[in-house]
């Protein structure tokens, strides 16, 4: 299964439990009890935090695999990373290259590439959150350049 149609599924899966809590909150508003009013209420929150949450996940993977298509086509992607066997990378080398990308970033803090490069080198040293942040600033960066 690729990623795209994992969030595809995700994102159906979430749609259809947004409907179901938002049908139940209807519900629990129409009976008039003030606790299943409050109790209806707090769940018709949910969907919309929901909905939110879903949003800016797929616009992050959309935006964020546009810039990595656009830095394929420029060539720069090529990380210098060893991959497993298994296709994934080596945590060793990324850790031996990370400094690199590192001191890119650095030397031009106002370069998408940079910063998407060390999103991507965050990545294959196993280090998601960190790898998100730069991969957001990659896209903010290029969202201004545009």
């Amino acid at each position: 299964m690729t990623a795209k149609t994992g969030a595809v599924i995700m994102a159906v899966l979430l749609a259809l439990y947004v409907a179901l809590v938002g049908w139940r909150a209807v519900q629990f508003i129409g009976t008039g009890e003030p606790v299943a009013v409050a109790m209806g209420i707090a769940l018709a929150v949910l969907p919309f935090i929901g909905a939110w949450a879903l949003w800016r996940e797929l616009a992050f993977g959309i935006r964020s695999q546009a810039l990595v298509r656009r830095l394929e086509a420029e060539g720069g992607l090529d990380l210098g990373i060893a991959a497993l066997p298994s296709g994934r990378p080596d945590r060793a080398s990324a850790d031996a290259a990370f400094p690199r990308f590192r001191e890119a970033v650095a030397l031009e803090p106002g370069s998408w590439h940079a910063w998407l490069r060390l999103g991507l080198a965050y990545d294959a040293a196993g280090d998601r959150r960190r790898a998100r942040q730069a991969v957001r600033r990659a896209i903010e960066l290029e969202r201004a350049e545009r």
